[in-house]
């Protein structure tokens, strides 16, 4: 990949104070499902899995992580079970029909 035109400095001196403010919204946000009654799903085991890809000292992190989010089936299902997409793709199941939380999109298709 070409570099970027700024210097470690200057990506730090525009970006740092933004992004640290969004790791403080992820962390609140981990704090309140922590603290959450009831039983979770899918979706947070793979939102900790693309927080370990933040951590990760390896270039693409970005493509990496939306990947982690990403379906990668190939092949289209009949109906779509639910309406809208819930951002994680569901695990694979031996048999059955996905849950509402586990739906693709209107379009058959995977969540993103």
């Amino acid at each position: 990949m070409p570099p970027i035109p700024l210097d470690k400095q200057q990506v730090l001196d525009l970006y740092f104070l933004e992004h640290r403010a969004k790791l403080l919204d992820l962390a609140a946000f981990l704090d309140r499902y922590d603290r959450a009654g009831g039983a979770g799903d899918f979706r947070i085991e793979v939102f900790r899995e693309a927080v370990k890809i933040l951590s990760e000292d390896a270039p693409e992190r970005a493509r990496r992580v939306q990947e982690a989010f990403s379906d990668h089936s190939i092949e289209p299902i009949p109906t779509a079970p639910g309406k809208g997409a819930v951002g994680a793709q569901p695990p694979a199941k031996s048999g059955g029909t996905p849950s509402d939380a586990e739906t693709s999109d209107s379009n058959g298709r995977g969540a993103l």
